[in-house]
């Protein structure tokens, strides 16, 4: 999609559908609930803060409700910043998220379907918005700009979706008898975890939100009265040039001893915690240099004026690629303020530009941290990076006792006030890197004013579990393409804030984050996911790219040279795709549109278009995708056959010339978070893909309901052999495989129980087997249980 039609593509909202509803100053028609005056955590100041995390061993009915109705606000008051419908509806200027509307009802579209997971609440409110605002968009890369082409909700309907779901989520607080007085403690077990995570989720997006907002044109934006106002610092004229040990600290380094550590939050800890928190790891740190305090804007601006955004050397090719695609200079947040090439600069803040604090953290994304590290290594001639999980957690002071994580023991403004602590909404913006209370070994900023980028890519601990009602949470980002922060920001609150708390963003992402500089010779034992233990990357390596074009297109002959073997069972996506076409033309169905997902190299999409108008493929993999797509624009493509050890032979690749190519695109795209305006296909293609999913429910709660992928009389195939593994799906996102007490759970009887109460009637039934030629004397045999499902309501 071009820009010229995409920009097209979401004006399409902007029609004059709010009325007087935006008017400045809000009047009391804006708040859906409390407005921020009568809100719990409304201040002497006349600002609203964050409450402390709920202790769920001991919260009061009361205590729920005021936790409750302080996040609700707090959004809407984020929100009450946004100037108009352009504000509501533009997409962020890289296109990689949904526009701020999906994010003002998503938070209670979440709420409804949690508590109808857990059993607290029967019935959807409103299917159709619980559908469109359930997930959210992890951009796959920073130059998809395939997204919002979708009409979404007037704002009055989704303000009024706002009301119905808070008088919802007032009746669970205010009846449950599980919040009684003297209530056990409330554990992962308990229906009540889906209520507490619906409030945790909302927190995560209240700082979501507030990185888009940072984000949009000034023109869209103002500070809302009563939010965080800015650090008094933000007040103090700007030096130029800037002056280390004046107007920012110079780099300091304290030394670090061997520690060991467990990381990893107890099962017993009285708050709500994210699945990825849980599990135990020991390790061992070596010895180590750190950075007393975090990087500054004046410190980063060194690397900026020595050319460090000009100098390939620095960065890592995907860091290059994404610098270049962006075409920066400096930190995206960095304003402009003097002549071409005079390295001047303002700061953007989230509602203003405001002389530049060189002694403010520099918020930047991994990329950019990482390039400085190299730059700052080769100045220095030390070793510089970035900390792993357990260096970070070296620099903490100990955790025993529930006060000791300092969220839940009081609110923002009382943490930045008497602990010198700049998270849980205390202040409205960074803080000077050195005015917080350092930790015993000498550290600033340890916790809160910005994340932390980190080494590790985001990991499981051992023995962390999903939870049953959020089980596309944390796997889906076990992938190797999303790199850990810890320590929350400014603008974290609630379990975000917590010592607990393990996140993660993709590396071109930002998120309130800046960095700490280690220095060591060694890796500080950063958790990287190698190309067998990241989801994401197993199918990446040129070598399963060419097994996977040969199984696509080779002929039956090249799949299968021995005479004597099962010859049949060559050519296994073409095959599957002419079983779909069979049924659904048996069944008298429409072929207008056809969705392949976890498409591979496309030889089924291909396959389908012989039928169907139009034809997407979509595929996790960029490597799939891209092989795919020089075939739709080529036709043929050229890949290497293995025969024994490094030996092999040349093949071609061939789209037969019958086909219109045309009719078939491809797009990255994530199986478990498939774009809400995908929808209403006539026939949907899902080959050897379940039991490769971290959250195979995830996908097939998308085929039906309002907006699901399989239009009202449309079929979908899904073929899988069941080869449920952890390194792909948690095993408690297993659909069968396992025992059920002594009961066993088979995969194909989930499949029927769940297709059939979302509305389909299985149509066909059989095996199909498929042969994959590792090399020229090693194959493996798979039969495939495949179905055929109608949509029928």
């Amino acid at each position: 999609m071009t820009g010229d039609v995409m920009e097209e593509s979401w004006r399409q909202n902007l029609d004059g559908r709010f009325g007087e509803r935006l008017g400045v100053p809000r009047g009391p028609d804006w708040w859906t609930a409390l407005p921020p005056e009568r809100c719990p955590g409304w201040t002497a100041d006349g600002v609203l803060t964050s409450l402390p995390l709920p202790n769920l061993a001991s919260c009061t009915r009361a205590e729920v409700r005021a936790y409750f109705d302080n996040g609700w606000t707090l959004t809407e008051l984020l929100f009450s910043a946004l100037l108009g419908e352009e504000a509501f509806y533009r997409p962020p200027y890289h296109h990689l998220r949904h526009p701020m509307v999906f994010y003002y009802c998503h938070p209670p579209a979440l709420y409804v379907n949690k508590l109808r997971v857990a059993g607290l609440i029967a019935e959807p409110l409103n299917p159709y918005f619980e559908r469109i605002f359930e997930t959210g968009i992890d951009e796959m890369r920073w130059d998809d700009m395939s997204k919002n082409a979708m009409r979404w909700p007037a704002f009055d309907e989704a303000q009024d979706y706002r009301k119905a779901v808070y008088a919802l989520v007032c009746r669970v607080i205010d009846e449950h008898p599980g919040l009684a007085d003297g209530h056990p403690p409330i554990t992962q077990q308990d229906p009540l975890w889906a209520l507490f995570m619906g409030f945790e989720h909302e927190r995560i997006h209240l700082e979501t939100s507030s990185v888009l907002i940072h984000e949009l044109p000034l023109r869209l934006v103002r500070r809302p009265a009563g939010w965080a106002p800015l650090h008094p610092s933000a007040t103090r004229p700007s030096a130029f040039p800037p002056v280390a040990g004046r107007d920012y600290p110079e780099m300091e380094l304290l030394p670090v001893g061997a520690a060991s550590l467990r990381l990893g939050k107890p099962a017993d800890w009285p708050s709500y915690g994210w699945d990825n928190e849980y599990g135990s790891r020991r390790v061992d740190t070596q010895p180590f240099h750190a950075g007393r305090c975090l990087v500054t804007n004046g410190q980063f601006w060194e690397f900026v004026a020595a050319g460090g955004y000009r100098e390939q050397g620095w960065w890592s090719d995907t860091g290059w690629a994404w610098r270049t695609y962006r075409n920066l200079k400096w930190p995206t947040f960095w304003v402009p303020d003097g002549p071409a090439g005079s390295h001047q600069f303002r700061l953007r803040t989230l509602f203003e530009v405001i002389d530049m604090p060189w002694d403010w953290p520099a918020e930047v994304n991994w990329h950019e941290a990482s390039a400085y590290c190299v730059w700052l290594s080769a100045r220095d001639g030390v070793p510089c990076r970035l900390p792993s999980e357990a260096e970070h957690n070296a620099l903490r002071d100990p955790v025993g006792a529930v006060a000791d994580d300092p969220v839940m023991a009081a609110d923002g403004a009382t943490l930045l006030r008497e602990r010198g602590l700049n998270l849980n909404l205390g202040c409205g913006s960074s803080t000077p890197v050195t005015s917080g209370r350092p930790t015993a070994q000498g550290f600033h900023d340890v916790f809160g004013n910005v994340w932390q980028w980190l080494g590790d890519q985001f990991n499981p601990l051992p023995g962390a579990q999903v939870h049953p009602y959020y089980d596309d949470f944390s796997s889906p980002c076990y992938d190797g393409e999303h790199q850990m922060i810890l320590g929350g920001s400014w603008v974290s609150t609630g379990d975000e804030a917590s010592v607990w708390s393990r996140f993660h963003f993709r590396p071109h992402f930002f998120q309130h984050a800046g960095f700490r500089i280690v220095q060591a010779a060694h890796d500080g034992g950063a958790v990287t996911l190698d190309e067998t233990g990241a989801r994401g990357k197993v199918y990446e390596s040129a070598e399963v790219t060419n097994e996977y074009l040969l199984l696509h297109y080779g002929s039956a002959e090249e799949q299968m040279p021995w005479a004597s073997g099962p010859r049949d069972a060559c050519q296994f996506p073409q095959r599957s795709a002419r079983w779909l076409i069979d049924g659904a033309r048996e069944l008298g169905v429409t072929t207008e549109r056809a969705l392949d997902v976890g498409c591979a190299v496309g030889g089924a999409s291909f396959e389908l278009a012989r039928t169907y108008g139009e034809v997407l493929g979509v595929d996790l993999s960029r490597a799939f995708i891209d092989a795919a797509t020089a075939l739709q624009r080529d036709g043929a493509l050229d890949y290497d056959c293995r025969d024994e050890g490094d030996l092999g032979h040349p093949l071609r690749a061939h789209v037969d010339p019958a086909i219109d190519r045309s009719r078939v695109s491809f797009r990255q795209a994530d199986a478990c978070s498939l774009p809400a305006e995908l929808m209403d296909y006539d026939a949907i293609l899902l080959a050897n893909l379940l039991c490769r999913l971290p959250s195979p429910k995830s996908l097939l709660g998308r085929l039906g309901g309002p907006c699901g992928l399989v239009r009202v009389g449309g079929v979908v195939a899904i073929l899988s052999p069941y080869t449920w593994m952890e390194q792909f799906t948690p095993r408690g996102a297993w659909l069968g495989g396992y025992l059920d007490g002594e009961r066993p759970v088979r995969s194909g009887d989930a499949l029927k129980s769940l297709l059939t109460a979302d509305g389909f009637e299985l149509r066909r039934e059989t095996e199909l087997p498929l042969v994959i030629r590792e090399h020229a004397r090693k194959y493996q045999y798979i039969v495939t249980h495949a179905m055929l499902w109608q949509r029928v309501r």
